[in-house]
């Protein structure tokens, strides 16, 4: 009896261990990640994600499956750092123009330097990442690295002249709100998801920002008039949960990383086109107006912007950092990534 117990146990142990051995390859198999992003779905963040998770379920032949969650339905734009850092959501796309003070290095990208698009502004941000390697990312795996196209002003009011522009109440965060207080504008700060309220309300009276939105947040409908100034770009970082970048199979890995470079150029790329789209589209559909200043006025409105790139160097240098060779990284990678733009 008790040989046939024996027996009897060491063979329920055997096909449980047959079992598990069978299943491990299939659960191996399914990742589920959690992707979080704030724009609302038709913005350009949210269809750079869309791409990305396209691209990895298709190039890990279903091992990996993204959940993807716009519209802050997951994570909002000032939490999305620390919210993926605690494992709120396995990977988020982050604007580090909310924190200037906590990117420091990347967000150099952000000041009045000349970025024409935001095929060179994506690619200078991921060669300035890979160089400096900022300790601000040490907790987080950074899976891509882009920009908005340049900013310009979206207004209700005709601004042609820098005493149109003062006294303004303009959206505006990062760097850019350091060039509306320079010309002379009041610089509101809030997320952009709350700024189509915000213009409805009468609460600012335009914005400050690439052109894509003239047309994803219908701002057309509520700014009559566009001022081109072309004057600065955000950065944009697509972040991962380290314990969970540390858990993925190395074939998963390699998948994801080698995506970074090539996300870069696909994201300025497609947004360089979208605004072009965005701009026939409210000339055509909204009949908006746009004001194109000439050189001699161009020259005087960028001529007051010298001191904030002067501030910026000290600044950086205060905390350590080599602010002058940080911005003449930047330079130099504009001119190496502009010439094929």
């Amino acid at each position: 009896m008790k040989r046939f117990q024996k027996f009897a146990t060491t063979a329920i142990m055997t096909a449980f261990l047959a079992g598990f051995l069978y299943q491990s390859p299939v659960e191996a198999k399914s990742i589920s990640l959690n992707y979080a992003n704030f724009p609302p779905a038709p913005t350009f963040p949210c269809v750079q994600m869309e791409d990305w998770k396209a691209k990895v379920e298709t190039q890990t032949q279903g091992k990996v499956r993204i959940n993807t969650f716009p519209g802050g339905t997951l994570l909002g734009a000032r939490d999305m750092m620390d919210g993926v850092i605690s494992g709120q959501a396995d990977i988020g796309c982050l604007c580090m123009a909310y924190q200037p003070g906590r990117f420091l290095v990347t967000n150099a990208v952000s000041l009045p330097l000349g970025i024409p698009d935001s095929k060179t502004g994506s690619l200078v941000l991921t060669d300035l990442f890979k160089k400096e390697n900022p300790k601000a990312f040490n907790k987080v795996k950074v899976l891509a690295l882009f920009t908005t196209a340049p900013a310009n002003i979206m207004s209700r009011k005709r601004v042609a002249t820098l005493p149109d522009l003062k006294g303004m109440d303009l959206r505006a965060s990062g760097g850019a709100a350091e060039i509306l207080k320079t010309w002379g504008a009041n610089q509101i700060g809030m997320p952009m998801s709350a700024t189509p309220e915000a213009l409805q309300k009468g609460v600012i009276q335009g914005l400050f920002s690439s052109l894509e939105v003239m047309k994803d947040l219908k701002f057309a409908e509520e700014c009559a008039y566009v001022t081109l100034t072309n004057t600065v770009v955000y950065p944009f970082a697509v972040i991962m949960n380290l314990d969970r970048w540390n858990a993925l199979p190395e074939d998963v890995k390699t998948v994801m990383e080698g995506l970074s470079r090539e996300q870069a150029l696909w994201t300025g790329n497609y947004m360089d086109d979208h605004v072009k789209e965005a701009v026939t589209w409210s000339k055509e559909t909204h009949k908006v107006e746009f004001v194109a200043l000439d050189s001699a006025t161009s020259q005087a409105w960028n001529q007051t912007l010298s001191p904030i790139t002067d501030k910026w160097i000290k600044k950086a240098s205060a905390k350590g950092f080599d602010g002058k060779n940080i911005v003449d990284t930047i330079k130099t990678l504009i001119q190496k990534h502009g010439k094929d733009s």
